[in-house]
C-alpha cells in the first residue's frame, strides 16, 4: 500500500462531518459499477441520506466506521463493522460497504481496511466475522488472500447497478 494512505476509525462526533466525503466515494463505486445497494442513476441526495444515516448509527454504538485517507487528508476507501447484533449473537459482527475509489485501487487499500476491521473486531471481542460480495467480482480475491472462508453463493441473489442480475456470495472469518 502507498505510505500516503491512513486507515483509522471516525469517531461519533467525526462521523457527520465525512458525510460528504463518503458520498463521493459511494458514488464513484456504483458509477463504477459496483453492486452495493445502490442502482444507477444515483443521486447525491441518495448517497447523503445513506451516510447520514450510518453517522447516526455510529452515534448509537452500533458500528465502526472505518476511513481511508490520502496524504492530502481526501477519503478514498471505508468499510464498516457492524457490532450490534441479536442477543444470541455478542461474538459477531458483520463487515460492509468495502468502498474503494476508483482512483485508489489496486493500492491496498482495501488490505489495509480490513486487517484494520479486523483488529477493531478483536477491540470489540467478535470472534466470527460475516459479509458478503458480488460472486466474481475482484473483492472476493482480496478477502481470500485475507483469510476469509467461502460459505456459499445465491446465484441472481442482487441487482448491479445497471439493473442485471448478479450472484452474491457469502464469507466468514474466525478471529
Amino acid at each position: 500500500m502507498s505510505d500516503n494512505v491512513t486507515i483509522r476509525r471516525v469517531g461519533p462526533n467525526e462521523a457527520a462531518a465525512c458525510v460528504e466525503a463518503l458520498a463521493d466515494v459511494l458514488i464513484d463505486c456504483v458509477e463504477g459499477g459496483a453492486s452495493v445497494s445502490f442502482m444507477l442513476p444515483i443521486s447525491r441526495d441518495t448517497a447523503l441520506a445513506f451516510w447520514s444515516d450510518i453517522a447516526q448509527s455510529v452515534a448509537r454504538g452500533e458500528r465502526a466506521l472505518l476511513i481511508a485517507e490520502d496524504c492530502n487528508g481526501d477519503i478514498v476507501g471505508t468499510v464498516q463493522l457492524i457490532t450490534a447484533q441479536p442477543e444470541n449473537q455478542p461474538h459477531r459482527a458483520d463487515v460492509a460497504k468495502m468502498l474503494v475509489h476508483g482512483k485508489s485501487r489496486r493500492r491496498g487499500v482495501g488490505h489495509a481496511l480490513m486487517s484494520e476491521v479486523d483488529r477493531i473486531a478483536r477491540a470489540e471481542k467478535k470472534s466470527v466475522l460475516v459479509l458478503d460480495t458480488v460472486t466474481g467480482g475482484d473483492a472476493e480475491r482480496l478477502y481470500q488472500r485475507a483469510g476469509w472462508q467461502r460459505v456459499g453463493s445465491v446465484p441472481n441473489y442482487a441487482l448491479m447497478p445497471d439493473g442485471a442480475f448478479c450472484g452474491t456470495t457469502f464469507y466468514c472469518k474466525q478471529l
